[in-house]
């Protein structure tokens, strides 16, 4: 989907958190400045220059996004912190318009939030569609192309997944032998388990991922989905266990569906899934440009750690994963539990 960068913070603090992203912006924008403390950094003077805009206009969005373009690397210069910029940066103009004794610097990283920021700027416009072209080429690079299951990359898939194949068993063995009905509650169940974490069923949650029909969902969810789908497959075996034997009979799925209502009430959840549903909605966003409109509201700029996590060096294909004897013994361990 289009993502206007101009109006979505959460679109532009994505860009900023992914280092790759960065590193590949440093390499084709060329945008120069000056080595200061180890980084390049920016006067507002050069600001201007760069993006073809007024004084005022920087300092308009200086205060109007002031947390913002601090919290990627703008910030005040003064004192001795001052003195040694003038020294090392001799015979550069740097009274771009404030105090002598302060002086506004914008890191690289700066420079590139504002230039998504600012919209009566030819050169910024060009900035943000390169900027949308790297990390796209960024993402499908790392990520060997299939961002639909870039999930299975993060190092502790495989470990959750074959965990949750486990309470699965249990869950429907549960179904079987404490609930009246036929295969149908299977899938009635789970559904209901989906939509309690994230207000979307199977046939949902497909369409907004462009999943095939025959797809496992499960090899598309994060892990801490995964163990929260665990957790209730698990506890829901038991209280269907529980409420059977208390009643000396199997349950009717009305029974059991009251059940589920009051066990997904439980306060114990709602910090997880509160959890699960911030990830999901942030996650498949940003790198599956997938928008779960039921989860709009819990969507979040993803942090540095998830960029790691699945673009990183520690993440690896699945393929990659199972070929390691490491792993393989791991699993192995599981398994035989």
């Amino acid at each position: 989907m289009a993502k206007d960068l101009t109006e979505s913070s959460h679109d532009r603090q994505n860009i900023l958190n992914n280092r790759y992203a960065l590193q590949q912006a440093e390499q084709h924008l060329g945008l120069g400045g000056m080595e200061f403390d180890g980084e390049m950094v920016f006067t507002k003077a050069q600001v201007v220059t760069l993006f073809e805009v007024t004084d005022r206009t920087i300092e308009r969005y200086l205060a109007s996004h002031e947390d913002e373009l601090k919290s990627n690397g703008y910030r005040v210069l003064k004192g001795k912190i001052l003195k040694k910029f003038k020294e090392i940066n001799n015979g550069t103009d740097i009274n771009d318009g404030t105090k002598t004794s302060v002086l506004g610097v914008f890191s690289s990283r700066a420079v590139l939030n504002i230039g998504m920021l600012l919209t009566d700027s030819e050169p910024a416009r060009q900035l943000r569609s390169r900027l949308l072209d790297i990390v796209l080429d960024v993402m499908a690079e790392r990520a060997g192309g299939h961002t639909k299951f870039i999930n299975q990359r993060d190092e502790n898939y495989l470990v959750s997944a074959l965990q949750e194949e486990n309470y699965r068993r249990q869950f429907t063995d549960a179904l079987d032998n404490y609930v009246e009905g036929n295969h149908w509650k299977y899938a009635r169940f789970t559904n209901l388990i989906y939509q309690s974490i994230f207000r979307e069923n199977a046939a949902e949650y497909k369409k907004v991922l462009n999943l095939a029909v025959k797809t496992n969902i499960r090899e598309t969810l994060y892990s801490e989905i995964l163990n929260l789908i665990a957790s209730y497959e698990s506890g829901i075996a038991h209280e269907l266990e529980q409420a059977s034997y208390a009643q000396g009979r199997k349950l009717t799925q009305r029974e059991a569906e009251s059940l589920f209502a009051s066990f997904e009430q439980h306060p114990l959840f709602k910090p997880l899934i509160l959890d699960a549903r911030t990830k999901m909605a942030s996650r498949d966003l940003c790198f599956r440009d997938a928008l779960h409109e039921k989860l709009e509201a819990y969507i979040q700029s993803v942090p540095e750690a998830d960029f790691e996590r699945f673009l990183g060096e520690k993440s690896r294909s699945l393929e990659e994963q199972l070929s390691d004897p490491e792993t393989l013994a791991v699993l192995k361990r599981l398994k035989d539990r």
